[in-house]
């Protein structure tokens, strides 16, 4: 399974490297097949927040195919006016056997209209806005994630975290998700 984390600059740095140590770390307590990748628009360094730089593994015109999209937050606005990254979202989230997002990478997700009339969450911050700006779509606010469909939407940072363990015991088992949560010292919060 290829699953391929969208950067770019400004990106919370937890936002995509939480989720990148998530799926890391369960593939290597697993020994499977899972492949990890960040995706960014251009091939070359991605300066996210605070200026720390990233060296995506491909850009939009060379990664392999993906079967889980993760479409981070941080800094969006501009990444909302590119046609080219809008585009590129919607056609790796029509390809992909599952979508999520983590913090204010519901925006761009939302932008696609592939969330149109579903139920979805972003960070606690930004909900109204997000509401507001895409009335078709269902925003929760007492969830750290939310499942509908193929599309899993959580709030900010630690919530991705939560997010992306919940989606290996989806995609693994709960176990896993627990030995994972273990390895990484990590205590998993869980949507209950």
């Amino acid at each position: 399974m290829n699953i391929g984390i969208y950067i770019y600059n400004d990106a919370e740095v937890l936002d995509f490297s939480g989720p990148f140590e998530v799926f890391s770390t369960a593939k290597r307590l697993a020994d499977n097949d899972w492949q990890v990748f960040f995706v960014a628009e251009q091939n070359k360094p991605v300066l996210a927040r605070a200026g720390f730089s990233v060296n995506p593994h491909y850009s939009f015109d060379n990664h392999p195919a993906i079967d889980l999209l993760i479409v981070v937050g941080g800094v969006h606005t501009y990444e909302l006016e590119k046609r080219a990254v809008i585009n590129w979202i919607r056609e790796a989230a029509d390809a992909a056997a599952k979508v999520a997002s983590v913090c204010t990478g519901a925006f761009l997700l939302a932008k696609t209209d592939l969330l149109d009339g579903l139920t979805v969450t972003t960070h606690w911050e930004d909900q109204a806005d997000l509401a507001a700006m895409f009335p078709s779509l269902n925003v929760i606010t007492n969830k750290r994630w939310v499942s509908q469909g193929k599309f899993t939407t959580s709030g900010g940072i630690s919530a991705g975290i939560d997010m992306c363990l919940a989606l290996v015991a989806e995609l693994i088992s709960p176990e896993h998700a627990e030995l994972t949560a273990k390895q990484m010292e990590y205590q998993w919060h869980t949507n209950t």
